[in-house]
């Protein structure tokens, strides 16, 4: 069951388990959202003094693909920008691949071989309108993190949390029409569309970040990263 949790003249948010009831967004023009990749992902504590991340227990959902598939298969062939794991397999509806290049301070914790964890694949899912030369497939963010110890995570209150000036940039090249986030986190996604001039339709299961999203769709401050 899905309850409202904000609402305003162009976006709404509830709170609950998307999958429980599509119909509250599968109806909008795209999807864009960073579902859990399938990973396991885990976290120890990070940081130190009043930068300090605590210890995360994980994100839900993300013990495999099958949250993110099924939230695929509501959706349909319809245009669609979802944010993965290099590692993991792509939905089977993806027809392109973008790279999300993080801020040059990212990755260093669980580095491999010397390199850093500093980069994420964006799927672009479903039929989307031909186009001819193009962009980089290469994308990066213009949000500082370099000196600032906190970094998107602590700000935005979630641990993979994605610049709004990188969401701005993804939505403005897709169809027109309203946005769907089902897996809304901090939302980056709500808040990029809200600025684009679209309507959005968001969800998230945990009410941790709803609050978060909630409070950031409130501010009369439009952000910018």
């Amino acid at each position: 069951m899905l309850t409202v949790y904000y609402t305003d003249d162009t976006t709404t948010l509830y709170l609950g388990d998307c999958l429980s009831d599509p119909d509250a967004w599968a109806d909008c023009a795209v999807l864009v959202t960073d579902p859990p990749y399938g990973r396991q992902w885990r976290q120890g504590d990070t940081g130190r003094g009043q930068h300090r991340m605590g210890a995360h227990q994980g994100i839900h959902g993300d013990r495999d693909t099958t949250t993110r598939d099924r939230a695929l298969a509501v959706w349909g062939n319809r245009p669609a920008i979802l944010f993965g794991d290099l590692l993991m397999p792509c939905p089977h509806q993806t027809r392109q691949v973008l790279v999300y290049r993080k801020p040059p301070d990212a990755g260093t914790k669980g580095t491999y071989a010397g390199y850093r964890r500093d980069i994420e694949a964006i799927h672009l899912c479903g039929d989307w309108p031909a186009g001819h030369n193009g962009d980089t497939s290469v994308l990066a963010s213009g949000a500082r993190t370099i000196g600032n110890p906190v970094g998107l995570a602590a700000r935005y209150g979630h641990p993979h949390a994605k610049p709004v000036d990188l969401m701005c940039h993804l939505i403005g090249r897709c169809p027109p029409g309203s946005v769907a986030d089902p897996f809304a986190g901090s939302g980056s996604t709500l808040i990029a569309a809200r600025m684009d001039g679209r309507r959005a339709i968001g969800v998230e299961i945990e009410e941790r970040y709803c609050e978060n999203a909630a409070n950031r769709l409130s501010q009369s401050i439009m952000e910018t990263s």
